[in-house]
């Protein structure tokens, strides 16, 4: 728990920067953060470690957890949401396709991945904070520092990426890992994340 505690602190001490919020200034999102995680430390010991890009602007901006977003905990009967369900602060209930799609997954195949990005915060496009943007070369250098701490909390077996860049993220971070790259399940890409999942946990 202090390990945990000790991370979720580190992230909040990172100011805003120019297109990057960092959420986790919010002490109600550094906390859903902190329960999160320690949900998922008690659910799986030793959890699969799923790394996407970066918080999106829906998602992980307004609740602090990586693919998430604040309907989801009402729309899934997953053990984990319902432990979670009372303990977190949301503000809005915003839909968001990726979260759903993939904790709908997760829901019907009952598994509890530990997700993180490559890049912890919210990168959004020149003064348009409700946009997306890809985390630039140097950010996700900066965030591999984060995923390393915690790999070293959760001590996962297994790697992978959601989609290209976080592949290429994890696989810096941890040279000495083989990172299975799932497709991401945007853009029509549902099916093969659900056969690259159904693979990951061989289903």
């Amino acid at each position: 728990m202090d390990e945990i505690l000790q991370f979720v602190e580190n992230l909040a001490r990172c100011g805003h920067r120019p297109q990057c919020h960092n959420p986790y200034r919010n002490p109600d999102l550094a906390d859903n953060l902190f329960q999160y995680l320690l949900a998922v430390k008690i659910f799986n010991s030793q959890p699969v470690l799923l790394v996407g890009e970066a918080l999106g602007y829906k998602g992980g901006r307004l609740t602090g957890i990586p693919f998430s977003c604040g309907d989801m905990y009402s729309r899934f009967n997953h053990p984990l949401l319902l432990e979670l369900k009372s303990k977190l602060i949301l503000t809005t209930r915003e839909s968001e396709n990726t979260a759903t799609m993939v904790w709908e997954y997760l829901t019907e195949k009952q598994q509890t991945p530990l997700f993180w990005n490559a890049f912890p915060f919210h990168p959004y496009q020149v003064r348009r904070p409700k946009t997306n943007r890809a985390p630039t070369a140097k950010e996700i250098q900066q965030g591999s520092r984060y995923l390393q701490q915690l790999a070293d909390i959760f001590q996962p077996t297994t790697i992978a990426g959601i989609g290209r860049k976080g592949q290429l993220a994890a696989q810096k971070a941890f040279p000495s890992h083989a990172i299975q790259r799932i497709r991401h399940p945007s853009f029509g890409g549902k099916r093969e994340f659900i056969s690259g999942m159904d693979d990951l946990f061989q289903l």
